[in-house]
């Protein structure tokens, strides 16, 4: 691959895939597309054929992510049961978070997704939004909208919530004890399924 100037073969994903490295390892205020330009071997100027800013770079990686978590939930949709697929798709959604912290505050936690938020990544949101609602949805096919809506953000909140405790570290011994990181998981997926 020649990595002289602005010759890289496929720059536009060996940059989303640096990217998304660099958010892993520093968290999203870690990337710069000098940086990843020097990383790769092209000149400074490269990267900006691909990507306008810093910011659409990171909309891309975190797209991608959105389209990585909806994966994970299409397979959790493949559960035996409703009741069965809504777990799976609540440890989903944990996972993301424990296994890729940084790529999850990117896609969580960060601005991307407000004013001027490009199309594909309100897009991919959107699309692994819904696949969340209708794993709710399921449970109950009798519930009315705001009875589902209601449920999908409470159960997503006590994930969420879950999570930020675990991240920034407020979790102590003295709270949890006896209970082990896996029953404490566990009653955290059965509280945000428990709906109203």
């Amino acid at each position: 691959m020649a990595r002289n100037g602005y010759h890289h073969g496929d720059l536009r994903a060996a940059l989303v895939r640096a990217a998304g490295e660099a958010v892993e390892a520093g968290g999203p205020e870690a990337v710069s597309l000098r940086d990843l330009a020097k990383t790769l071997g092209v000149s400074t100027a490269a990267p900006y054929r691909h990507f306008a800013d810093r910011r659409t770079l990171l909309a891309e990686v975190a797209a991608r992510g959105f389209a990585d978590l909806l994966a994970d939930y299409a397979r959790a949709a493949q559960a035996p049961d409703p009741t069965a697929a809504l777990r799976q798709t609540a440890r989903a959604y944990l996972g993301l978070a424990f296994e890729r912290p940084g790529l999850f505050r990117l896609m969580f936690d960060s601005d991307l997704l407000g004013p001027g938020a490009p199309p594909a990544l309100l897009e991919a949101a959107r699309a692994a939004w819904e696949a969340l609602f209708a794993a709710q949805a399921a449970i109950d096919p009798k519930a009315d909208l705001a009875t589902v809506k209601r449920r999908t953000i409470t159960g997503w909140s006590t994930l969420h919530g879950f999570i930020a405790l675990v991240q920034g570290r407020r979790l102590r011994a003295f709270m949890t004890e006896p209970l082990t990181e896996a029953e404490l998981l566990e009653a955290v997926i059965e509280k945000s399924l428990a709906g109203d």
